[in-house]
């Protein structure tokens, strides 16, 4: 890890400016966990629109030191959330020895110091996938919102490695639409919850234009799952059962399953059509 008064961090940038006082941030964070800090250090330092930056790279060793260390269970849980969301939003997944966009900070700080920031970062992220046990066992044994327990999923996802799935998760991260494409047509599929009132459940059906702004337009069935072949979708559906996050589990026996396109009435397979955008 830098140490706190390398020169390199001033020559570390995030969304707004140089990181020059990242260092000093972080040594208060250390110090004594606050969420009122940790907001500012992400916020200002760390990611922005789905962004992530060098002093984001330099910051992450820390961030996990500090979530495997702690005794509070819900601190643990909010690092590995954010983490998570940092993970998901890395551009291109880069290849080592670090992202090709650092090319003009390597030539400022020099190739090794890129390398070793680059490598410190996966090694982080490796540490903090190691708590997923540790956080979904504490979320199911606690009052958790369905929303933070999605985001949940989205950073176990992108510690997995499953980046598609963790931005289609974060993309619609309320549960309340989905948005596909159908393969044959390249027209969206809207997909939007409904409730059966004859059945007193919820389910899933596709619309050819936005639901939101086109009230009377025609739905079309989702024919659902009763299991899951796809190994993704499988994997997903036990760790949102794992957590309770029960309207996921529901959705999902949808987003498995088939429908016909709204726009030219080919048979499309739900998920890949749904993921295909996030490619």
């Amino acid at each position: 890890m830098l140490t706190w008064n390398s020169d390199v961090w001033g020559k570390l940038t995030g969304p707004y400016s140089s990181a020059e006082n990242l260092s000093e941030l972080l040594q208060q964070l250390m110090r004594h966990y606050s969420e009122e800090l940790f907001d500012e250090i992400f916020q200002e330092y760390l990611y922005h629109q789905n962004t992530i930056y060098t002093a984001t790279y330099a910051a992450m060793p820390f961030l996990a030191q500090i979530a495997c260390s702690t005794s509070d269970a819900e601190v643990r849980k909010e690092l590995f959330v954010n983490c998570g969301i940092i993970e998901a939003s890395r551009d291109g997944h880069d290849e080592e020895p670090f992202p090709e966009a650092w090319a003009e900070l390597a030539e400022d700080v020099g190739k090794s110091v890129c390398t070793e920031l680059y490598r410190e970062y996966v090694e982080a992220i490796g540490k903090l996938k190691a708590l997923t046990k540790e956080v979904f066992t504490y979320t199911a044994h606690h009052s958790v919102d369905e929303t933070e327990k999605r985001f949940i999923l989205i950073a176990d996802a992108a510690y997995r490695g499953s980046y598609m799935l963790a931005d289609m998760l974060m993309t619609f991260s309320n549960g309340d639409e989905y948005v596909a494409m159908c393969p044959a047509c390249d027209n969206d599929v809207y997909i939007w919850p409904h409730v059966d009132h004859s059945e007193e459940i919820e389910i899933l059906q596709a619309y050819e234009q936005d639901p939101v702004f086109h009230t009377d337009q025609e739905s079309h069935l989702i024919v659902p799952v009763t299991s899951f072949a796809d190994k993704e979708i499988r994997i997903l559906a036990e760790r949102a059962e794992a957590i309770g996050e029960q309207t996921l589990v529901r959705h999902l026996y949808y987003l498995a399953g088939e429908a016909s396109c709204p726009s030219c009435r080919e048979k499309i397979s739900v998920w890949p059509s749904l993921l295909s955008t996030f490619s």
